[in-house]
């Protein structure tokens, strides 16, 4: 077998084996096998190439999950481009700073109606519309044959950027590398004994990092993945009926889309009949709904935890969920023992402390945050227990404890980031956001924790004009996506400060418990 050094070696090595399997599975009894994919990707490469795109160039994808657009993904791997799936619902700004950020040679869109579509004509970029039949007439013209000009391409060259949220009000752009997804990929199978015969279920939206799972874990192995569609995922029974007629055998999505379906009663012990992983990460999981989901499915299904940061290839941590597990019934589920594609420290924040940020290394690492040098040094460092050799690392910011058989345990954040509907959201971006607004003096942003492992954002203002909270609510959302805008925007006078004259965010924890 060649050495495999790019994610386009790779693919051409799937479809060399499964050639006829289905890679898609798409509504209904539709499939896309892996000889398709690969010859509409081909196509794609060739027409992103006759119009100018280059090799390291961005490209940017509002993505409908429809075989295009995957496809689209595909063509970028091989031909390295670097491609970033964007949030069709994200507001008009949010997406500007992203385009700022990346200055993408060429955005594609899959869907009928093209987002934002008045606002790109004023970008200076390239515009596809897959559904346009100029496009689909264009793209049946161009040679499907074998991709193979990789020369040069080496698992150094970033794949895709992911973008999170930024305490500055400017998002964040993780850029993942193509050797960080082949080593992604290797332990994805290993830990999960993926084969040819899986069905990995694809509710996870793709410009969401839980859908890296999705994709590479499916896509690079032989198995198959099965889309569902925005539509189906609002119906939660509508979702269950899809998951069980496409035959999926692994299920993976933030703990509250599970806590969903249990709440609304959409998962019986009849579904899921195929499943055999259930794999939640991205927030933690309520023991109580975590111990109604493992008597529905524990007998027949293994329920598994994991964590990892965007900025680390998706995943970096697994458990596998036990009866022990429910021994304390009020502590997170333990986040188990990192993968072995990872090594770390934990770096104590005080020194009677016995937890500590954890600070990730490994092949896993991201290669920082595009076109921000400043905040990729500040979180992308040199190993601080040396300075031997080059050891850069992440400082996941996320504080953990490791027991007495290793197990790594969540204890908190050491800064204001939350994890909200399973995004990773910065509070500072809110606020900036909402200090954007000519009528706010000051504002803050507090998380208010609810039982079972929910939460809401709260806001709170001063004014220099008056206006209502409505109004400030909507002004808001015309800034970030919709699970960052505040549920409520308390109006105050001023807002309460500390003896160093900071605002007091403390006391504001206790106006919105009272108002509550």
């Amino acid at each position: 077998m060649a050495h495999i050094s790019n994610l386009g070696l790779k693919f051409r090595e799937i479809v060399g084996r499964h050639a006829a399997r289905p890679a898609l599975r798409q509504a209904g009894d539709e499939t896309t096998s892996y000889a398709e994919l690969d010859q509409l990707s081909n196509r794609m490469a060739r027409l992103l190439i006759e119009r100018g795109l280059r090799r390291g160039d961005v490209v940017g994808i509002f993505h409908d999950k429809s075989p295009a657009a995957f496809a689209t993904m595909l063509a970028c791997l091989k031909i390295g481009l670097i491609y970033s799936n964007l949030d069709p619902d994200s507001p008009w700004e949010r997406i500007r700073k992203m385009i700022q950020t990346t200055e993408p040679k060429a955005i594609v869109n899959a869907f009928l109606e093209p987002p934002h579509a008045v606002e790109l004509q004023g970008q200076r970029t390239i515009v596809i519309h897959l559904r346009q039949p100029a496009t689909t007439a264009e793209l049946l013209c161009r040679d499907a044959s074998e991709f193979s000009d990789f020369g040069g391409l080496t698992g150094a060259h970033p794949a895709y950027i992911m973008f999170t949220s930024g305490s500055t009000g400017m998002p964040k752009g993780a850029v993942i590398s193509h050797a960080n997804l082949l080593s992604f990929i290797a332990w994805a199978q290993d830990r999960f004994q993926l084969t040819p015969a899986d069905i990995l279920s694809n509710a996870n939206p793709m410009y969401f990092d839980n859908s890296v799972f999705d994709f590479y874990a499916a896509i690079f192995t032989g198995a198959s993945m099965a889309p569902i569609s925005l539509q189906e995922i609002r119906d939660p029974r509508q979702l269950v009926e899809v998951i069980n007629k496409t035959g999926c055998t692994i299920w993976f999505s933030v703990p509250s889309f599970l806590v969903y379906l249990l709440t609304t009663r959409a998962l019986s012990a009849s579904d899921f009949p195929y499943v055999r992983k259930i794999i939640f990460g991205g927030e933690g999981f309520p023991k109580p709904k975590l111990k109604q989901l493992y008597d529905l499915f524990g007998g027949r299904a293994e329920l598994e935890n994991v964590y990892g940061p965007t900025e680390c290839t998706c995943i970096c941590s697994a458990h596998t969920i036990v009866p022990s597990d429910f021994a304390d019934m009020k502590a997170l589920a333990t986040l188990g023992f990192l993968a072995p594609n990872f090594d770390y420290e934990i770096l104590a924040q005080a020194p009677s402390e016995d937890a500590g940020e954890l600070f990730l290394r490994g092949p896993n690492v991201g290669l920082g945050y595009f076109n921000d040098p400043a905040r990729t040094a500040q979180a992308f460092e040199q190993n601080p227990k040396h300075c031997r050799f080059a050891d850069i690392g992440y400082h996941t910011g996320d504080l953990v404890r490791r027991d007495a058989d290793g197990r790594f345990h969540f204890v908190g954040r050491a800064d204001f980031q939350i994890k909200h509907m399973g995004y990773r959201i910065e509070l500072e971006e809110i606020e900036a956001a909402l200090g954007v607004l000519a009528a706010v003096k000051e504002c803050a942003v507090i998380y208010r924790r609810l039982g079972a492992g929910l939460g809401e954002i709260i806001a709170f203002a001063a004014l220099a004009t008056p206006r209502t909270s409505e109004e400030l609510i909507e002004g808001v959302a015309d800034i970030v996506p919709r699970y960052m805008v505040p549920r409520r925007v308390t109006i105050l006078e001023a807002l309460p400060k500390n003896a160093n004259g900071k605002i007091d965010r403390v006391a504001l924890q206790t106006m919105a418990s009272a108002a509550a």
